[in-house]
């Protein structure tokens, strides 16, 4: 059985300029990090011929063109597997539509492991690209590459999409005692709301192909937060990183109605009151989780878990896509 590991990921700034309709036009740049939380998938080729799927329903078929698990049936077809005799099996240690990227590290898991079970190497951006391939171009969805690609590195990383497609990752200069400032002071915590990014990220792409003035203004205005988050962070100032947090989401919120709702304006405030000094919903909006970056913990952990928010603790993962097992 092959075991393969691949991040969730959390925006640290810029996020939302990774999408084509954007980048394409006039580039784009955010910083990302990958955390300890994972999307786990198995392979192994089990006694009987056919293809079996384990996620959130059950899969029994024999051709690839019956897989109804969309990018499952994507990714098998571009491996050309002539006689499927397969078995593929899905686990997550956070939910789906929680704003984690979910989506891009299922993508980059399966791919890496489906090489491995073909004893194939893949190179990170080679793996982040396929990933991107897959559901950007054969499937159509209106989503970005930092997903997959920060799924694939790992580590907190900078993001650059250039014009013509090409994904820069590098990672940010940030000093250790930096890195663990922002580890202890970063803090997640779920609304109790999940959602598919694909209506608020259509709504961004379409209003992007069409030019619309305020929405374009409004993306650069987040990519420049995201140089400063950078700069930011790389000189040690972790207070000026929460103010721009603010400033994002107040920004993020104008991209789009369905981006917040009156519940959880309310868990923001509540939490700004006490003791954070900034922060945002991660991902493209409407739920998931909020993450503020906390002046004082304590305070802060204090008045959401009286507000009924549970609180889900990382740490930072610096090594991506990964094989678990092999054997």
């Amino acid at each position: 059985m092959i075991l393969v590991r691949s991040p969730l990921r959390i925006s640290l700034g810029g996020g939302g300029t990774d999408l084509p309709s954007y980048y394409r036009d006039y580039e784009g740049f955010l910083v990302s990090a990958a955390i300890d939380k994972y999307v786990y998938v198995s392979v192994m080729r089990p006694f009987t011929e056919g293809i079996y799927l384990k996620y959130s329903q059950l899969e029994h078929v024999n051709r690839i063109s019956d897989v109804k698990h969309p990018i499952i049936r994507e990714a098998l077809d571009i491996m050309k597997f002539k006689t499927p005799q397969i078995e593929i099996t899905t686990l997550a240690d956070i939910p789906a539509g929680t704003g984690l990227g979910s989506s891009g590290s299922f993508t980059t898991a399966l791919m890496k492991a489906l090489y491995t079970h073909r004893k194939r190497h893949i190179h990170q951006e080679e793996l982040a690209e396929l990933a991107c391939h897959i559901e950007i171009d054969r499937l159509g969805e209106p989503v970005g590459k930092q997903d997959q690609y920060i799924a694939a590195y790992g580590g907190v990383t900078c993001l650059t999409f250039q014009k013509n497609g090409k994904v820069v990752a590098e990672p940010l200069a940030m000093s250790i005692p930096t890195m663990h400032e922002l580890e202890d002071n970063l803090l997640l915590f779920f609304t109790g709301f999940s959602r598919s990014a694909s209506g608020i990220l259509a709504d961004q792409n379409t209003r992007s192909q069409q030019h619309d003035a305020e929405m374009l203004k409004n993306l650069h205005y987040v990519k420049e937060l995201g140089l400063r988050s950078k700069q930011a962070l790389e000189a040690g100032d972790t207070t000026q990183f929460g103010e721009i947090m603010h400033e994002h989401w107040e920004h993020k919120k104008r991209r789009s109605g369905g981006m917040s709702n009156p519940r959880i304006d309310e868990w923001y405030d509540l939490g700004m009151k006490h003791g954070a000094i900034g922060g945002k919903l991660v991902g493209a909006g409407g739920g998931g989780f909020l993450m503020f970056l906390a002046k004082d913990r304590t305070e802060l952990r204090r008045a959401m878990t009286i507000a009924g928010l549970e609180e889900v603790r990382f740490k930072f993962d610096f090594e991506g896509t990964k094989v678990v097992t092999s054997s």
